[in-house]
């Protein structure tokens, strides 16, 4: 191709964009056009060849942020995080571009993959791994500062460590969702059901269980503490004045959590526990 604004020819390799990412190499690993066993296998490899791209990506970024913990360096695992965040978000877009291919065009071209199954890809047990390094690293981050995860999301709490944790529920988050959006592209295409086997042996059916493993299930079980934990009284009555709640000193809320008060400012006006 004769590119008229560079009056270079592309696509030959030669140019620095091209021997830079490798793009001769990069562009052979789909079928070819004589190879393909339908014209929509083009648009499936280059999807899953994408999303292994990208969780290679997410996987490296999340090494570092093992590495940042254990540093102490929060403004720069907090700023990976929130790349990772992207990578999953980016991922489930691409699985949608999948769902333009239609049930019948699919069920050709799995007659040409063998036994391959999703849990076979490196991305997402590379993924889980480095998971598993995280949530490691952020136990010993609680340790060296003395804290659990009650006390980081309780009133008052360590603001640093509450950001991180946020963070790595909104990867977790995103990581579910791009589970639940293979999980609809499975319906969309096989079905699910215990009768519809995955091409491992496995019964589509499982796809939805695997939705509710969390990467880091300590940040969930949290909010299930907290939520056991809580209690109607102390808080502020409809219509009572709240001026000052949002102003008290961090101590004045530990306080009025050991006095079971919402409120610091305004004790008085909560709720008697009879009117509970």
């Amino acid at each position: 191709m004769f590119n008229p604004l560079l009056k270079k020819w592309v696509g030959r390799g030669e140019l620095d964009y091209e021997v830079y990412l490798k793009t001769p190499e990069l562009l052979s690993l789909q079928a070819g056009e004589a190879e393909r066993v339908a014209h929509d296998e083009l648009l499936f490899q280059v999807v899953h060849q994408a999303q292994e791209l990208w969780l290679k990506l997410a996987s490296r970024e999340a090494v570092e942020v093992v590495a940042e913990l254990d540093t102490d360096a929060l403004w720069g695992a907090s700023a990976r995080l929130e790349r990772v965040h992207r990578v999953l978000r980016s991922m489930v877009g691409e699985l949608s571009v999948l769902e333009t291919m239609t049930p019948d065009t699919y069920q050709v071209i799995r007659r040409s993959l063998g036994n391959g199954s999703g849990q076979e890809s490196p991305g997402y047990n590379m993924l889980r791994l480095a998971a598993g390094g995280l949530e490691a690293a952020l136990e010993r981050l609680l340790a060296r500062r003395g804290v659990t995860l009650k006390t980081v999301y309780s009133a008052g709490g360590p603001a640093d460590l509450k950001r991180i944790c946020e963070q790595l529920v909104d990867v977790d988050e995103a990581f579910q969702n791009w589970l639940y959006a293979h999980f609809q592209l499975v319906r969309r295409t096989i079905g699910v059901d215990r009768a519809v086997k995955a091409l491992d042996g496995l019964p589509s059916q499982v796809l939805a269980g695997r939705m509710t493993m969390p990467l880091f299930r300590q940040l969930w079980d949290v909010r299930v503490e907290l939520t056991s934990s809580w209690r109607r009284e102390g808080g502020v009555a409809p219509g009572a004045s709240r001026e000052g709640c949002m102003h008290a000193p961090p101590e004045a809320y530990a306080k009025a959590r050991a006095a079971g008060v919402g409120c610091p400012m305004h004790a008085a006006a909560a709720y008697p526990p009879a009117e509970r």
